[in-house]
């Protein structure tokens, strides 16, 4: 059985990981509008996953006898000037994604709640692969620059990026 402390704190995360799922869909409709193909697709992709995450702590609450909550959706808050500035939102999202993680993971460690420790170990490892993702696509779009051709390129390929791929759980 969750604790009152874990249960309200793993449905917090339920509400980031919908969150997050808004806002990579935020930005797939806006890459689509602007003719990124590629984007688009990639975001369409990471907003499914991040769904999933959300899907999956909500199971775990309810399989330990806590009650998931369902977040509200909320329009996200986005600056789409440019497609290096939503990147650059994303990885500051997921690093904010992962403090909150690693917050999880203290109080489940504080509350000697071992199982939800065990369980939350893949969401860390998800999350060092989420940020290095965004990390890398930075330095792609960083060595692009205003080069139009190198942006063509960059939508072409990240719709073969490996997380679009490896999308389930």
């Amino acid at each position: 059985m969750l604790s009152q402390a874990i249960s309200d704190a793993l449905n917090k995360q339920v509400q980031i990981e919908g969150d997050s799922s808004q806002i990579y869909l935020a930005m797939a409709s806006w890459a689509e509008n602007q003719g990124f193909e590629g984007i688009a697709t990639f975001m369409y992709a990471q907003s499914d996953e991040e769904r999933m995450h959300m899907l999956k702590l909500i199971k775990y609450i309810n399989q330990r006898g806590g009650e998931a909550i369902i977040p509200a959706v909320i329009k996200p808050e986005l600056d789409h000037s440019s497609f290096k500035t939503l990147f650059t939102q994303l990885f500051e999202h997921e690093v904010f994604v992962s403090q909150s993680i690693n917050e999880l993971v203290h109080v489940s460690l504080q509350d000697r709640d071992y199982a939800t420790h065990n369980f939350l170990q893949w969401y860390v490892a998800e999350q060092i692969e989420e940020e290095a993702t965004a990390r890398t696509i930075l330095d792609k779009i960083n060595l692009i620059g205003d080069d139009k051709g190198g942006l063509y390129l960059f939508d072409n390929d990240i719709k073969n990026f490996p997380s679009v791929q490896n999308t389930a759980i």
